[in-house]
């Protein structure tokens, strides 16, 4: 088809291509010559140009126009470029399984290369010609840096070990690279959590969340407030830069209130964290979950006397609640094709696989029956109080009890009725299955719970009210005709079945949820 001057101007759109080419001059004329485009070549994606023009910045079909001057790229010999920038622990690690699990899936070769210090790339080879298809370059640093990155247009994609915050998000809108919110825009990839550690030969075995945000606010600086011995307390956390040092201060410190202490020890990597407290016996940090190596992870109490350990379970369904998603962000702009179907295996079973060998919580659903749920049913009786009748707890066994849970659940910001960002996952995770017919002729029953602040029916119709919003959000994910196979029912039971005390806003918020049970 011939390039029209309309369609010329109606190019200049949100996309823009992956990785920038040197800059360099270049002219795409339709095949009658009527129409030119001049400019400087920022990229191309092996199907569009990217042009900086007098009119701005130009995005044009390579197949309705042909390319002169010095910047041409050739288009036998295109290999796709994708770069990508942030969580060291991202990418040393889970990014390279993933990357040789979907070189496999497609029967191609990979090698890797180490470009300096902080960089590598994997190259993904042909096996027939041995023709490089794509490069993927990443870059080891943190999530501050992949955010820099991008703004700088030195990354097609940030690794990131927390939510994006204000200020990236509004810098990245007048960039024009879209919401970086949206779902189009940002992914969870895979589940992690932030675990208190400590070495082997501590006696210390449990701490409450309290506690540990008060310990690296420097309020508690000695062993023997924690029932310890008489030892200073030698603090260790990731790099200022890091997601998961940014997530301890958004999740744990600032809920309470405080701020971090001066002196804590810092380390680049996780994984270096770990091992520093384990061969300290007075140390503490906090680590990523799937590299806390050969230190050991605390339990987190309450003064209730609910306790929540670490483990892929509860991480997966967010019942222990220093969860940290590790999340894919995306400019609004064109990546190439080997880079979009890298996105959807990210998103597959096998790549939920990958995930899980490599060591890192997957999101794929388990189911949990109820008899393997004692703990929580104990913390039930335990808790129950004059609000909480035998016959409520009776209903709800009697309901739950011919059922199974799955550990995909729905949790909400704080102070907010939006599902938080590994719900907001969950939910097209939990659509997209009903749509392949996961499901089919079962029926799904969205449960909601709440804290026990307040009166009990009121909290139970609070609890409702979320679980129809969590029904009513899968529903509008999962807009294919196999929606229409799988019955949807909602029940709530308010405050009967605490996840955590009610203390703390922590807590409160671990309490305050809609699980998902199947029959």
């Amino acid at each position: 088809m011939y390039l029209s001057r309309a369609a010329v101007f109606a190019a200049l759109f949100l996309f823009s291509i992956a990785r920038p080419l040197a800059a360099q001059d270049v002219t795409l004329s339709s095949p009658d010559g009527a129409v030119e485009i001049s400019g400087t070549l920022l990229g191309f994606d092996g199907e569009f140009y990217r042009v900086d023009t007098k009119f701005g910045e130009l995005t044009v079909d390579g197949s309705g126009v042909s390319c002169g001057g010095p910047g041409c790229p050739s288009l036998t010999d295109y290999v796709a470029e994708l770069a990508l920038s942030g969580s060291s622990t991202m990418v040393e690690v889970l990014l390279p399984a993933l990357v040789e699990g979907f070189a496999l899936r497609n029967g191609w070769h990979t090698a890797r290369e180490t470009i300096d210090d902080s960089h590598f790339r994997y190259s993904l080879i042909h096996p027939n010609t041995g023709a490089a298809l794509a490069h993927f370059t990443f870059r080891a640093s943190n999530t501050d840096e992949g955010f820099a990155d991008l703004l700088a247009n030195e990354a097609d994609i940030v690794l990131a070990l927390r939510e994006i915050r204000a200020e990236e998000r509004t810098r990245a809108f007048e960039a024009g690279m879209g919401d970086m919110t949206d779902g189009n825009r940002s992914r969870v990839l895979a589940l992690d959590a932030m675990v208190a550690v400590v070495a082997r030969g501590n006696p210390v075995q449990r701490i409450s969340t309290p506690d540990l945000a008060r310990i690296f606010a420097g309020e508690i600086t000695n062993w023997s407030g924690l029932g310890g011995p008489d030892a200073p307390i030698d603090l260790h956390l990731p790099d200022a830069g890091s997601g998961l040092t940014q997530a301890v201060e958004d999740m744990l410190l600032r809920p309470a209130g405080l701020t971090l202490a001066e002196g804590i020890a810092r380390h680049p990597r996780s994984s270096a964290l770990a091992r520093a407290v384990s061969a300290d016996p007075f140390a503490i940090g906090i680590a990523s979950f799937a590299e806390t190596g050969t230190a050991r992870a605390l339990t987190l109490t309450g003064a209730c006397g609910f306790s929540l350990s670490a483990s892929r379970r509860t991480i997966k369904t967010e019942d222990y609640p220093l969860t940290s998603p590790m999340f894919l962000y995306l400019p609004a702009r064109r990546l190439p094709k080997a880079a979009r179907e890298f996105l959807l295996y990210v998103q597959s079973p096998a790549a939920q696989i990958v995930i899980r060998r490599a060591g890192f919580v997957d999101q794929a659903p388990e189911r949990i029956a109820l008899n393997a749920q004692g703990d929580r049913l104990s913390n039930a009786i335990a808790s129950a109080g004059e609000e909480v009748p035998l016959g409520e707890l009776q209903r709800m066994i009697a309901t739950l009890g011919p059922l199974t849970r799955l550990t995909t659940s729905f949790r909400f910001e704080t102070g907010s009725t939006r599902p938080d960002a590994q719900s907001r996952a969950n939910i097209t995770q939990l659509a997209r299955a009903i749509e392949i017919g996961a499901y089919d002729a079962r029926t799904l029953f969205f449960v909601g719970f709440s804290d026990g602040e307040g009166p009990a029916e009121g909290n139970k119709r609070i609890a409702l009210k979320r679980a129809e919003a969590v029904r009513d959000a899968v529903q509008a994910a999962a807009q294919t005709p196999g929606a229409i196979r799988v019955e949807m029912a909602v029940e709530a039971f308010g405050e009967v079945l605490p996840m955590a005390c009610d203390d703390s806003d922590w807590g409160r918020q671990v309490n305050r949820r809609v699980e998902v049970w199947l029959r």
